[in-house]
């Protein structure tokens, strides 16, 4: 009888446990499936809407549609669906590296135009003093992009936007200054096109075929787990290049005009707006020579060489006397 009981407790126990078991299984599975799904939605890039107000309905005064469009690309960048990705420790942030990918492309623009702004465009000339706001900007938004805490990349990026939006109201209110000046605005495209041109060489990488390079030596290829990144970087990159040369033809327009650069600026404007085509594909294709597939990163090279090549050209009109 005890021996029965006691065989009889042991298959219940054992019942018990696959049942456990299986409901562990199913937990698991509908955890994967919401953490997938929620990681499609946070990797749905932003399109080209309107981020910041006419400057023509809000009065701005010059610089400020350029300092405003700089503060609107890290408001979205910290705020869109999933928020800021590139530092998450956690699923389902942690399994994606497309939108960190393009977060960083987005990233590499503001800390240029901000060190721009620094640099020259808030100077009257080199000798000058900086602004106040700007040089305690600047060196916040070079923050290590991937920090988790102590501090997070970004509660510095907030800190950053404060003296941002600090030097914006002072501008507006006439105690900040902005000096559109050809000299400025070429030393920051000099800037863009060097970044364009690395971009572009990458992404040409991902063929397959190692590129010469000086004395004739092979290259690097770009690795096949990070074509995608690459391509993703430079969607991010011309993504927020589009708003900044928007607001650039606004404050700059009289310089541009007289330079007769208006229309190199309008061209790569629309070169890097064809970069934001939506990708059909469920992953970057990587083709080779004239095969079925696609190869979207040379696609994406494409583009950013034209716009290179009008950036290079706009540079050297900005320069002429």
């Amino acid at each position: 009888m005890r021996f029965g009981k006691r065989t009889e407790l042991s298959g219940d126990s054992s019942m018990t446990g696959s049942m456990v078991g299986k409901i562990v299984l199913v937990v698991l599975l509908v955890y994967l499936l919401i953490c997938l799904v929620v990681g499609w939605y946070w990797s749905r890039e932003p399109d080209l809407g309107p981020l910041v107000a006419s400057p023509e309905q809000n009065q701005m005064v010059t610089g400020e549609y350029t300092a405003r469009t700089l503060d609107s690309l890290m408001v979205e960048l910290l705020n869109k669906p999933g928020g800021y990705l590139s530092n998450d420790r956690f699923p389902p942030g942690l399994w994606l590296d497309n939108m960190p990918s393009w977060e960083f492309g987005v990233l590499v623009q503001v800390r240029d135009m901000s060190r721009a702004l620094r640099r020259d465009m808030a100077r009257s000339q080199s000798q000058s003093t900086e602004d106040a706001n700007l040089a305690k900007a600047e060196p916040l938004f070079s923050t290590n992009n991937n920090r988790w805490m102590f501090p997070s990349s970004e509660s510095e990026y907030r800190k950053g936007m404060k003296q941002l939006e600090s030097y914006i109201t002072r501008l507006h209110q006439g105690d900040a200054q902005f000096y559109a000046r050809a000299d400025n605005l070429a030393s920051w495209v000099g800037d863009v096109s060097t970044r364009l041109g690395s971009l572009s060489q990458r992404l040409s990488a991902s063929v397959g075929r190692a590129p010469l390079i000086e004395g004739g030596k092979l290259g690097n290829t770009t690795p096949w787990l990070e074509i995608d990144d690459v391509f993703y970087e430079a969607r991010g990159t011309s993504w927020a290049l589009v708003y900044l040369l928007r607001a650039v033809e606004h404050d700059f327009h009289d310089v541009l005009a007289k330079k007769n650069a208006l229309i190199s600026l309008q061209q790569i404007i629309r070169d890097l707006e064809a970069t934001q085509e939506t990708l059909w594909s469920p992953m970057v294709l990587n083709g080779g020579g004239f095969g079925v597939l696609a190869n979207h990163s040379l696609v994406m090279a494409n583009y950013l060489s034209r716009a290179n090549a009008a950036m290079i050209d706009l540079r050297r009109l900005l320069e002429q006397g």
